[in-house]
């Protein structure tokens, strides 16, 4: 015979099996219909800038492709940190995400505190595109080539701008790589670190490719050193820091793409798959490459690990250099 309490616990498990079921299937349903109602795009960097442009670009494809709109919210502030603070802290459905640059794996390395967790308080969903950190100087000026700058700061302490974590960081590395005399000056931009330059009041800067090129295409300024492991064809002339002995400078400036922490992995596959589908436009590769960067969707796992790598990387540059987080 069964007893009362085994027939009462066959019901709740019964009961709690049949609730599993229940939301593992609404579960499948909210994923299948992914997006159901607008998504925000947080781009916590000003309007107009290179995290806005890829931004509003993704943002119009995949608004094409998913008949919903995704529509651009530029929450900007302490280099990231606030508009990053607001997707940490949405529901983690898929409708509410999160672009940002090199930056967000720096900000832990040097800012004291942080509103959350820089790992685990996001959804890695993909790194979208990157491209390397660039010296410039004046056109004009005195230093034409990359080695000209490496012979001058070997015997003469030279100011270079920069303007939030990575390029920073960036400037900090080139000068561990070559022992130059390098002292880094604190901008509120890249714009007035360009301004500076072209005007003879400073004589090199790091920034970004988009910063960069449009004074490049002016002929105001000129590129002269690429962070990375070969030249651009963009900037053709401007050579590598291992091409001038300079070994181990490669600074990648990526837009990656988050969510809150707890988004269902199907609706990150859909999301992943689909930028790649939009990305395939051959119209959007040639966009992005006239900006200088380079598409490469990241599954989320690899993504993951690459931002903990930077985290890490940056954290020893930091270290060596004697930068304690403010």
């Amino acid at each position: 015979m069964t007893s009362p309490l085994t027939a009462f616990t066959r019901r709740t498990a019964l009961a709690a099996l049949a609730s599993i079921a229940a939301t593992s299937a609404w579960s499948q349903a909210a994923d299948a219909k992914f997006p159901s109602k607008p998504v925000t795009l947080v781009v916590p960097y000003a309007a107009g800038g290179g995290t806005d442009i890829v931004g509003r670009l993704m943002a119009q494809k995949l608004s094409e492709l998913w008949g919903q709109s995704v529509v651009v919210d530029n929450r900007t502030g302490a280099n990231g940190v606030i508009g990053s603070s607001h997707v940490a802290k949405s529901a983690p459905d898929g409708h509410t995400l999160l672009l940002v640059v090199g930056s967000h794996a720096i900000n832990p390395v040097l800012m004291k505190s942080m509103p959350y967790d820089t790992i685990n308080a996001f959804t890695p969903v993909t790194n979208i595109a990157s491209s390397p950190m660039v010296l410039v100087v004046a056109a004009k000026g005195p230093y034409k080539t990359l080695n000209d700058v490496v012979k001058a700061a070997r015997t003469e302490e030279l100011a270079v701008g920069y303007s939030e974590g990575q390029t920073r960081l960036t400037g900090e590395l080139i000068r561990q790589a070559g022992d130059l005399k390098m002292a880094g000056i604190p901008y509120k931009g890249g714009a007035p670190i360009m301004v500076d330059i072209i005007g003879g009041h400073l004589p090199l800067g790091v920034t970004s490719v988009l910063t960069a090129l449009p004074h490049v295409q002016s002929g105001a300024l000129r590129v002269v050193g690429v962070a990375a492991d070969q030249r651009m064809a963009i900037f053709p002339d401007a050579m590598t820091f291992k091409e001038v002995g300079l070994k181990g400078v490669e600074s990648l400036s990526w837009y990656g793409l988050f969510g809150p922490a707890g988004m269902s992995p199907a609706v990150v596959a859909q999301i992943n798959q689909d930028l790649k589908k939009v990305t395939a436009d051959p119209a959007v590769v040639k966009q992005m490459q006239a900006q200088g960067a380079q598409l490469v969707l990241t599954p989320p796992a690899e993504f993951r690990k690459f931002l903990a790598g930077e985290t890490e990387k940056w954290a020893l540059v930091a270290q060596r250099g004697g930068i304690k987080p403010e």
